[in-house]
Order: C-alpha cells, then structure tokens, then sequence
C-alpha cells in the first residue's frame, strides 16, 4: 500500500499583486479562521516525488505533473494524508494515462470541471476518501459566486478572469459584512445607504451548504516529501492557467 497526499495551494497566479494579496486574505478569513473555504489549487501525489494535477491548456491533455509543492504559479499552502491506495504503481500508470485522456484540457471550467473535480476522481480510482469539502467549496456555490466571462472570451484569458470575479465577489461579501454591522449601529435611514448587494446572504448560504463534508483526513504543516521513484508523464505548460 501506498499513502496518497493531496497537495493544496493558495490561487495567486494573477498579473495583480493587489489580487492576489486579496485571495490571500479570503483565504485567511473563510478558511482559517470560518472554517469554509476558500479558492485553491490542489494536486494528488502518489508513488514518487510529483504530484499530478488538471488545468487549461488549448491542445491536448490537461492533466500534468509537477516536483511536490513546488508548482511556480501558486503559494504552497499545505498537505493533507488522504490514506494508502493498495493500487500498484503499474496500475497507477495506467490511471493516470487513461485520466489523460478523459480530461483534455480545453474541457476545464472553473466552476464544474476544475483542478479539484480532477483530484476528487483520481482519489476516488485509487480508493482513498475524496477531497476535503472546504478545498472546492467555492466552486461549488459559484453559481452565485462568480460572474462568468463572455462565451466569446479567449479561453486562456477566461480563466484568468474567472478567478479575478471570483475574488471580487468574494471582497465585497466581506465588506458588506463590516457596513451591514456598522448600519445596525445607525437609523434605518443611515442603512439604506450603506446596504450591500442581495445576492451577498444567498451567496454565503451556498457557501456554507455547498461541497461535501470535511474529510477525516488529518493536514500536517508544508514538508518535503521523500525520496521515491518518479511517475512518468507529461510536465506542466508554463503558459497554461491552472486551478
């Protein structure tokens, strides 16, 4: 048998640095201190040193590979034990080749069809307990999380823009938080002015309900994995926006 460990990441790939400084701070709020979610990047490691993951690109395969938690586009934000497959590493292979094939990576979206979908059914083939509900949370109630970006979009750019919504949505349900408890301080009148948006409540009622409940799966701080035979497959195009 083998332990299988889920790799999670904090999504800060945009050309922003004040975006990506505000996912960090969703993340911190919704995550660590709510317990929710938050949005993230994950990635399966089993048998070797790579961690196996899905994402956009325009041709071919959307499934790739990268050295454990050292994806570049992404901050390293933990790892959690998600259990032992008793999958050989032949039968590893042979899933993994056959995943390829069945997540060509003009099929990603955001919303239904992400990099935590594809872990969740790589799990699910090596027998081990899917993803922690938090990880995909916001995904999940991204229906009334995320505003889509045109259908005539360049796919590349689309989602990129799709995270930075997400982010924004995210934002201003947290400030309107704070102006609803400073209204309730003031008169009626003074909270018609500061109300926030009516899809904020249904959006964090989504969120709270969305996904699966939280694995038993236990997470352990960053650590370096240790040595083992490397999978063969194909690398991570540099290029492609991943989640």
């Amino acid at each position: 048998m083998k332990e299988v460990v889920l790799h999670v990441y904090d999504v800060t790939n945009s050309d922003s640095e004040k975006t990506n400084n505000t996912i960090l701070q969703i993340n911190r709020i919704f995550k660590d201190r709510i317990g929710l979610g938050g949005i993230f990047h994950s990635a399966v490691q089993v048998y070797g040193e790579e961690e196996w993951s899905f994402g956009f690109c325009e041709n071919g395969s959307g499934v790739f590979s990268c050295p454990v938690s050292k994806n570049p586009m992404y901050t390293y934000r933990e790892r959690i034990v998600l259990g032992e497959t008793e999958c050989t590493i032949a039968t590893v292979n042979r899933i993994l080749r056959e995943l390829s094939r069945d997540w060509p990576g003009h099929s990603y979206d955001l919303l239904s069809r992400n990099c935590n979908h594809f872990c969740d059914v790589l799990c699910d083939r090596l027998g081990v307990p899917k993803l922690p509900g938090w990880v995909n949370r916001f995904a999940n109630a991204g229906d009334t999380a995320v505003v889509v970006a045109e259908n005539t979009a360049v796919k590349f750019r689309q989602a990129k823009t799709e995270i930075v919504n997400a982010s924004r949505v995210a934002y201003r349900f947290m400030a309107g938080l704070t102006s609803k408890n400073q209204a309730s301080q003031e008169s009626p009148g003074d909270q018609n002015r500061g109300g926030s948006p009516t899809f904020q409540g249904a959006w964090f009622k989504n969120v709270v309900s969305a996904g699966a409940k939280p694995s038993t799966s236990g997470s352990t701080p960053s650590q370096e994995a240790d040595d083992a035979p490397t999978l063969q497959g194909q690398k991570s195009a540099e290029q492609s926006t991943r989640l």
